[in-house]
């Protein structure tokens, strides 16, 4: 397959390079000294799960010139969705599928609105990996992907693409309900986002904090009653089912969110904590613990402070 990865981040970069060493031919698309470096050096994986290794692939800045391609592994920050998908439209044939692995539950709609009904297939990254320098990613545990067309079938796309996911060793599910699976990340990462990036603490922080746990099981709850508003399909018990799964993270590990707020960066709230507070006002559904981390963020949202 030619599978292009837009947005060669900790996410696209480590499974565009899992795919290219696999034998695939993968076009990377990244930019300034990330695109330099890989362009010079080829892309660095340093894996807690597979080691170090290099690859090669072919990186550009823009996919102009470039045949269609089966496949597409759309990366972006969810801020740039728009922008991204309009550049894409030179590569995008009758039968390409962008799968969108990233944060947030309506990229897949602003996809479709630009590039055509039905080209857009839901995608959650279970993965930690970031860009350590540029032309390095570093994979520090997880790397597993749950995608599939939003009407449930089993496509002849999808099951091409799940061929090639499995034969460069990513653990992938096929799933006919990805819908929800997309809101199950939702639920748990507005929640996870939301306390490390407040607080400035890592998840064992916040789990040994009684109030600040307590305010992550909130977080919770009302995006689990979001979801039931939405009719996400969420199981009955899924504030529990995501409170023991957040049990589990590691006790360092901190959030994207965290991360941009950190360095500065715009960040993704729009996408995550805002969208749950306007559709709460669209559904009728009480999120005050939601819009108070949305409130308190807001100020960092376009990064530079």
């Amino acid at each position: 397959m030619h599978i292009v990865v837009m947005g060669a981040g900790g996410v696209g970069g480590l499974f565009g390079a899992k795919l290219a060493k696999s034998g695939e031919a993968v076009t990377l698309v990244a930019r300034g000294e990330h695109l330099a470096a890989i362009r010079r050096d080829g892309l660095t994986v340093r894996s807690a799960v597979d080691g170090e290794y290099v690859v090669r692939p072919r990186a550009v800045e823009e996919v102009t010139g470039l045949p269609p391609v089966d496949a597409v592994l759309f990366c972006v920050k969810s801020f740039d969705t728009e922008r991204a998908a309009a550049q894409l439209r030179p590569v995008i044939g009758p039968e390409t599928g962008v799968v969108s692995l990233q944060n947030g539950v309506d990229n897949e709609d602003t996809i479709d609105a630009i590039l055509g009904a039905g080209k857009a297939l839901g995608g959650v990254a279970q993965v930690f990996a970031l860009i350590d320098r540029p032309g390095v990613i570093v994979h520090h545990f997880a790397g597993r992907i749950i995608f599939g067309e939003l009407d449930g079938r089993r496509s002849p796309r999808a099951e091409r693409l799940l061929r090639a996911f499995e034969g460069a060793g990513i653990a992938v599910e096929l799933t006919t309900s990805v819908r929800r699976a997309l809101w199950e990340k939702y639920v748990l990462i507005c929640a996870v986002a939301g306390t490390t990036a407040l607080t400035r603490c890592p998840i064992g922080v916040i789990r040994d904090t009684p109030p600040a746990w307590a305010m992550f099981r909130r977080l919770v709850e009302e995006m689990a009653a979001l979801g039931a508003a939405a009719r996400a399909g969420l199981a009955a018990d899924v504030v529990d089912q995501t409170v023991k799964l957040a049990a589990g993270i590691a006790p360092g590990n901190f959030s994207s969110l965290y991360q941009d707020l950190r360095q500065g960066k715009r960040l993704e709230l729009e996408a995550l904590h805002g969208h749950a507070v306007r559709l709460g006002e669209r559904l009728g559904v009480p999120v005050p613990t939601v819009f108070a981390v949305y409130a308190a963020l807001a100020p960092h949202a376009a990064g530079g402070r």
